[in-house]
């Protein structure tokens, strides 16, 4: 090893020697020095088959894979294999050695966890979509051996550490891919410190004005905060001291998206975030006294501040099923400010850091089995063939975010499910054939109806009929994935079901008229009809809604027409012909797209959801039709549409004079409820020549006013400009772009 780091230069190796140490560090309670030696040949193998390659993030791959590595052992507490597969990821991944090889030196278990992330990465590198039938097969690798998302979450996580380095295209893929798939997944497996990372430098990377506006704000407020949460704490200490505790108390501050979400739910502004951090109590508790001493701190903490009783969350005697335990309350602190408090003990604490990795060193105690429910749940969805891509990704999704409620079976068992779940939901988690039959619920021995939404200890008895059959507007009502995906089955088999006696009718009917049922008579019907495809109309016949007597009358034409042509050749009949519509394009007046940069003057719209203006970062989305509609990059909708259709995302950019097009904004304005303020806005904008005004409305609500301003402006530095002036009147007090 000593004499390939010398043909190394001497930065990038100083920079090995401190990844490797800080490696060694983190896992130097879980190796024997026989781990240390198989290790050190990992790099060694890395070191003669990379050398000076370097990662997209600029760093050297080896750099790259020691920093993954100590993100599985010191961060998600995984052990000496995923250590080993995360240093020889990249090699395996650029072809530098096979998978026949690692196992010989390293071992199968390695060499297996080895296969599945190269599979992972084969699926990424011929599929620029997610969203495509082999999204099923990446996510059927991560539910065999889950240490295999768990290192593929490492890697995104240093990328993500590093995307600074990466060009403007590659920040926003990654960003979405990591939004869409990676963030949720490090939540559900209880990775709660990864997972609120992840969301915060996804934000830095596709919210960057307001990411950098909260960043500031948590600045200036710093020494406030923690002379606050100081106030907070000591007399509590003093307290649980008195009681013989063992304990440490931490101040934590909330992470800039959870304030960004929280801004955005409550409709407020920064200032107006009351709980910005929270105190976490840790406990140093036997197994045994765990519970007892966690709500002996409530009592304290109850005793010396007012708790809200809305704000209560007991994950202890429950825990989710990511195995989270933990004790929440929200209470009246000094200064009437509002505080919340979470208490636990150290190993609910590493549980809920590590997340489903700590299990294996508590082996035995109780929450692993949730885990392996959903892993269940999720192999059930991802093995259903008939299953579509798009539908796939939204049910799988369904069971990644999830609050959970608590409730019981007539016989008193605990059933565990996704809040927002119905009776419905709870139906068809008994089993299918009681979802299919299910006609509503005696909930709390009351009678309910099928939509009726599980609360937490609700004692539910399904209630069924032989006559009841599933409907499609179920799929409405019903909001868990594995009841999403039964339900859908069902109605696949019943349309099937109906459709083949549809398909007999017809057949018989038409034998009695002396006709013949046939591939190109079946397409004739189905256009003539229109009906999408020919299930649905063989299903209709069924259900008596299409007429068999207006097929004969449809065949008897179609027969009259054939023999008419016959008799006059050469005469085409223009019946059914549709002249292609030219679609009308939104383009500002004077303005040029320019598309992949080498196609000008190609037709195309703004998107309404975001209403791009000259100067914005901009991509176009080309539809189903083959037209491109223009969006922001931080559009609403762009995650979603770079990761279920990047093979339909086109680069663009702005072309052209800025000063000639005449584009629609509209931006909030949010400040003291006074009419002068509205009569300087008014005034700022008509000075302005090159603004047009177009409307103005105003919301007035408890001494506060909302505005919503729509203007007409030639490019984005204008409309900033005006952003500024109107964010500098006296009693505004905050002025933001609107989306749409």
């Amino acid at each position: 090893m000593a004499a390939i780091l010398e043909s190394i230069p001497i930065s990038d190796r100083v920079e090995i020697l401190k990844c490797y140490r800080n490696l060694l560090r983190a896992s130097s309670s879980i190796l024997t020095w026989k781990d240390i030696k198989q290790i050190r040949e990992a790099i060694e193998l890395s070191m003669q088959k990379t050398g000076f390659e370097r990662h997209p993030s600029g760093k050297l791959v080896l750099v790259h894979s020691l920093e993954v590595a100590r993100v599985t052992v010191e961060e998600m507490g995984l052990g000496k294999t995923s250590l080993i597969c995360a240093l020889l990821y990249e090699l395996v991944r650029n072809s530098e050695t096979t998978i026949e090889e690692i196992e010989k030196r390293f071992g199968k278990v390695e060499a297996n966890i080895m296969d599945g992330l190269i599979k992972v990465y084969d699926l990424y590198r011929t599929s620029s979509s997610i969203q495509s039938e082999n999204f099923r097969k990446l996510l059927l690798m991560f539910a065999k051996d889950i240490r295999v998302v768990l290192i593929i979450i490492a890697d995104r996580l240093i990328t993500m550490r590093s995307l600074g380095k990466h060009s403007l295209e590659e920040q926003l893929s990654i960003s979405a891919e990591v939004s869409y798939l990676y963030a949720p997944m490090a939540h559900r497996l209880g990775l709660y410190t990864i997972k609120s990372e992840l969301e915060d430098l996804v934000m830095k990377y596709t919210e960057r004005d307001i990411y950098k506006f909260i960043a500031k704000k948590l600045n200036e407020t710093k020494r406030e905060r923690d002379r606050y949460i100081k106030e907070f704490i000591e007399p509590l200490k003093e307290e649980l001291n008195k009681h013989d505790l063992k304990f440490e108390i931490k101040g934590r501050t909330k992470t800039i998206n959870s304030i960004y979400n929280k801004m955005k739910k409550q409709n407020v502004e920064f200032e107006q975030v009351y709980d910005l951090f929270a105190i976490r109590v840790i406990l140093d508790s036997e197994l045994k006294n765990e519970k007892a001493d966690c709500w002996k701190v409530y009592s304290i903490v109850a005793d010396m501040y007012q708790p809200n009783p809305r704000r209560m969350r007991d994950w202890l005697t429950v825990p989710k099923s990511n195995g989270y335990e933990s004790l929440h309350t929200t209470v009246l602190g000094p200064q009437n400010k509002w505080v919340e408090v979470q208490i636990r003990t150290k190993r609910m604490d590493e549980i809920a850091e590590k997340g489903l990795a700590a299990h294996w060193k508590y082996k035995g105690i109780r929450g692993e089995s949730g885990l392996d429910e959903w892993l269940t749940s999720v192999r059930e969805i991802l093995e259903n063939p008939e299953l579509n891509a798009v539908d796939l990704i939204d049910d799988f999704k369904l069971n990644l975010y999830d609050d959970e409620v608590f409730v019981f079976t007539p016989k008193g068992d605990l059933i565990r499910m996704p809040k927002g779940a119905t009776v419905l939901d709870f139906a068809f988690n008994i089993h299918s054939e009681i979802g299919k039959k299910c006609v509503g619920a005696r909930v709390n021995s009351k009678n309910v109806q099928i939509k009726y939404q599980l609360q937490n200890g609700d004692h539910i008895e399904i209630l069924t009929s032989s006559t009841q059959a599933p409907k499609q507007d179920w799929l409405n009502i019903v909001a868990t994935a594995r009841a999403k995906t039964k339900l859908k089955q069902a109605l696949r088999e019943q349309l099937y079901k109906e459709a083949e006696i549809g398909r007999e009718t017809l057949i018989r009917r038409l034998k009695n008229w002396k006709l013949e049922l046939n591939d190109q008579l079946i397409g004739q019907l189905v256009k003539n009809f229109r009906y999408k495809t020919v299930h649905d109309m063989f299903r209709d016949i069924a259900l008596e809604k299409l007429d068999v007597v207006a097929i004969r009358e449809f065949i008897q034409a179609q027969q009259k027409k054939e023999s008419t042509e016959a008799a006059t050749p050469g005469v085409r009949s223009a019946e059914n012909f549709v002249a292609a519509a030219k679609e009308e394009t939104e383009t500002a007046d004077g303005e040029v797209l320019l598309i992949d940069k080498n196609l000008t003057n190609v037709d195309y719209k703004l998107a309404k959801c975001c209403n791009p203006i000259f100067g914005d970062d901009i991509f176009g989305f080309v539809g189903v039709s083959g037209g491109i509609k223009i969006h922001r990059t931080t559009c609403p909708n762009a995650t979603e549409l770079r990761n279920k259709y990047a093979y339909r995302i086109v680069k663009a950019q702005w072309t052209g004079e800025a000063g000639s097009g005449n584009y629609l904004a509209a931006i909030k304005v949010v400040g003291e409820d006074d009419i002068g303020i509205i009569s300087n806005i008014s005034s700022i904008i008509s000075k302005e020549t090159r603004v047009k005004l177009r409307s103005i409305t105003v919301e007035s609500n408890e001494g506060l006013f909302e505005g919503a301003v729509s203007v007409f402006v030639s490019n984005s530095l204008i409309l900033n400009s005006l952003i500024k002036k109107i964010r500098a009147i006296k009693g505004v007090l905050s002025v933001s772009r609107i989306d749409g």
